[in-house]
């Protein structure tokens, strides 16, 4: 976690973000510290409405702080125009949410291609990079179902193969297991650890799951708005 920032692929500095309510100010993050480095496998922890997603959301520039920095891979995203960090997401992170957000008219493999299509890819060679993470997560025989003709556990695996078909240096995921059964989130977790070791992606997860996060070799727990601790395991 501490090596030379050079070799960081993300690093948060002095992160707040705050929400206007009805009540008032909600202070959510209150200075952030985060360095993650490539290859590694992190879960952020912490009780719900800790700032789990938030902060999420904010590394993975779908959400700006009110204050602090971040940069991954070298470029800070505050930095950029909204284009320009739409270009920069579609490139460089692959993201895989607690719903699998797939497009109910399309197939699971036209689902994994859109990335590619959107980052100007051919559809021959879309098709070929989704038909290659369909196999690798188990989906060979599923590739040409819609997502109503998937079970969950399938979703969400089509929903890793998406994330992952423009070679992302990391993968962001927020609760990825949370609408699945026990057995079938254990499924998604040992894909996640596997898709980590043997293709070198680094993964960031928020999750609930004490299972999942004990699988992780970094558990970063967020405690009142900060992180609390740095677990290595």
């Amino acid at each position: 976690m501490e090596a030379a920032g050079k070799d960081h692929l993300l690093e948060a500095t002095g992160v707040f973000r705050s929400f206007e309510t009805s009540e008032g100010i909600l202070e959510v993050l209150k200075g952030v510290d985060l360095t993650i480095n490539p290859g590694e496998m992190a879960a952020i922890v912490g009780e719900s409405g800790v700032g789990k997603s938030t902060l999420l959301h904010i590394l993975g520039g779908l959400d700006r702080p009110n204050k602090g920095t971040v940069t991954v891979k070298g470029e800070r995203l505050l930095d950029k125009s909204e284009s320009d960090l739409a270009h920069f997401r579609n490139s460089n992170l692959g993201f895989v949410f607690q719903h699998h957000y797939l497009l109910e008219d399309f197939t699971a493999l036209e689902n994994v291609m859109i990335p590619a299509l959107i980052a100007g890819k051919s559809r021959k060679e879309a098709a070929a990079k989704a038909e290659h993470l369909l196999v690798d997560v188990g989906l060979e025989n599923r590739m040409h179902h819609r997502p109503r003709q998937l079970s969950g556990g399938e979703q969400q695996r089509v929903a890793v193969a998406r994330a992952l078909v423009n070679e992302p240096g990391m993968v962001i995921a927020d609760e990825p297991s949370g609408n699945l059964d026990i057995k079938t989130g254990e499924k998604l977790h040992r894909l996640l650890a596997q898709l980590n070791k043997s293709r070198g992606t680094t993964f960031l997860i928020a999750t609930h799951n004490i299972d999942l996060a004990k699988s992780c070799r970094i558990i970063v727990r967020l405690v009142n708005g900060q992180v609390g601790e740095v677990i290595q395991n």
